[in-house]
């Protein structure tokens, strides 16, 4: 490889402390100081050939090239969990893997998606901090050539159509329903053990998405339970130290609490901590849910702290992402009804997390997915989705967030549910799905 020389546009790459300063300022985890050099090296080339014809700085994908997911804290069980499914995915696609941690920072995500551009990398997928980075996103890869994706947060009514071909996918599970379940179990312990009682909560961040689907599915699970009732709520911000110290304020605050509603199971381990600290039991005195199915909540689970938790699988959310960039950086493309997707998640209790845990959190090392399967490209006629996965409805999704003005559907959008394109898509992926989420591993040998 021919080494770029040093310029005003190009750092010293011979120098080890720039390689280092660029290192740590990006994060990396799983970046080799060789690998760093050649991934800059292409891409250095790359921009000088499209600054000799006048063009923007492109890095134009690369089907051999790297996976990236950007997550917005490396710290949370839940993004260690959806690196472990993206990095199993992608070896399983010969693809490289790198995981990208964003600190709590959105700029410093959007800075190292900008740094990922540069290296013919294949893409990236988002766990955003702040949803209206992606605009920034779209915009560079855009100018880039470089495919991306996002789950979970975003700018209301803002969607992959806006940005252009290179989103190629927004996805979350359906939370509503998802945390409705999860909300029910715990208002039925309540109910079934004290005759009802006093709940409280903890939320994720104001504003997100996230946020609001699983408040809405908590508060409407309240309806079936009428001796039960809400009576506090502070922000764990997804975060364990902070449910830690929200649920010590709620405990404080509010005397005799029968339940804890949290937004995912990093909260609800904060939660579990705050109860033990305080002398009371959970599972017995006061009755906690989560959400995500991570491996930590399943085994409060198991050992009767933690109530239930919504089984969305954070693997197969980077399984699904890693794929869909695998297979449109190898030609295939998404009809506008498969480029905003959601899938069911299911409901975890004491009754079904002995086969939750089989396959998803202790499964001696048998992976949870047939990873090459979930691919379009590889197995053109026998994909499989490996999850209830259907089309998302915009005006569904979006409900209590304010359209901006002017705002309408985007034409492939709205062609696509007018010509029943929607519908389509949803029946073949029904008629696809054939290795069941809630069911073993397809990997597991009887």
């Amino acid at each position: 490889m021919t080494p770029i020389k040093p310029s005003a546009a190009f750092p010293d790459f011979e120098d080890r402390k720039i390689v280092d300063g660029y290192l740590d300022r990006l994060d990396t985890h799983g970046v080799s100081r060789r690998d760093f050099l050649a991934l800059a090296s292409a891409g250095a080339a790359a921009g000088v050939a499209a600054a000799a014809m006048g063009l923007p700085s492109v890095a134009v994908a690369d089907p051999s090239g790297k996976i990236a997911y950007l997550a917005w804290s490396a710290c949370t069980e839940y993004n260690q969990l959806v690196s472990k499914g993206a990095e199993a995915a992608s070896k399983a696609l010969g693809l490289n893997y790198v995981f990208l941690d964003g600190q709590i920072d959105s700029n410093r995500q959007l800075n190292q998606f900008e740094q990922l551009t540069t290296t013919k990398a294949a893409g990236g997928f988002f766990n955003i901090l702040d949803g209206s980075a992606l605009r920034r996103v779209g915009q560079v890869a855009n100018d880039t050539g470089t495919y991306f994706g996002a789950v979970w947060d975003s700018v209301a009514w803002y969607t992959p159509f806006d940005a252009g071909d290179y989103y190629t996918l927004y996805a979350v599970p359906e939370e509503d329903e998802a945390h409705r379940g999860v909300s029910a179990e715990v208002l039925k312990a309540v109910t079934a053990t004290f005759g009802g009682g006093d709940v409280v909560a903890l939320t994720g961040t104001p504003g997100n998405w996230c946020e609001n689907a699983r408040n809405r599915g908590r508060d409407d699970a309240f309806k079936d339970f009428p001796k039960t009732r809400l009576v506090d709520q502070l922000p764990g911000k997804w975060l364990r130290e902070e449910s830690l110290k929200a649920t010590e304020d709620l405990l404080t605050r509010n005397k005799a609490i029968a339940g804890i509603i949290t937004q995912n199971d990093d909260e609800a381990q904060g939660a579990l901590a705050a109860l033990r600290n305080a002398g009371i039991r959970p599972g017995r005195e006061v009755f906690v849910g989560g959400a995500d199915g991570t491996s930590l909540g399943a085994q409060a689970i198991k050992r009767g702290l933690q109530t239930a938790t919504s089984g969305n699988s954070p693997v197969f959310t980077g399984a699904l992402f890693a794929a869909r960039i695998h297979d449109v950086t190898h030609g295939w493309r998404p009809k506008a009804a498969e480029r905003q997707l959601y899938w069911r998640a299911i409901t975890v209790t004491e009754k079904n997390v002995d086969g939750y845990i089989d396959r998803y959190v202790d499964n001696r090392e048998v992976e949870p997915f047939d990873y090459r399967k979930l691919s379009r490209v590889l197995h053109p006629n026998d994909w499989d989705p490996q999850a209830d996965v259907y089309p998302i409805d915009l005006e569904r999704h979006w409900r209590g967030y304010p359209k901006p003005d002017g705002w309408a559907p985007p034409k492939a959008y709205a062609h696509a549910r007018a010509s029943g394109e929607f519908e389509a898509v949803k029946e073949e992926y029904a008629d696809h799905y054939r290795i069941k989420f809630d069911g073993p591993s397809p990997n597991r040998k009887v």
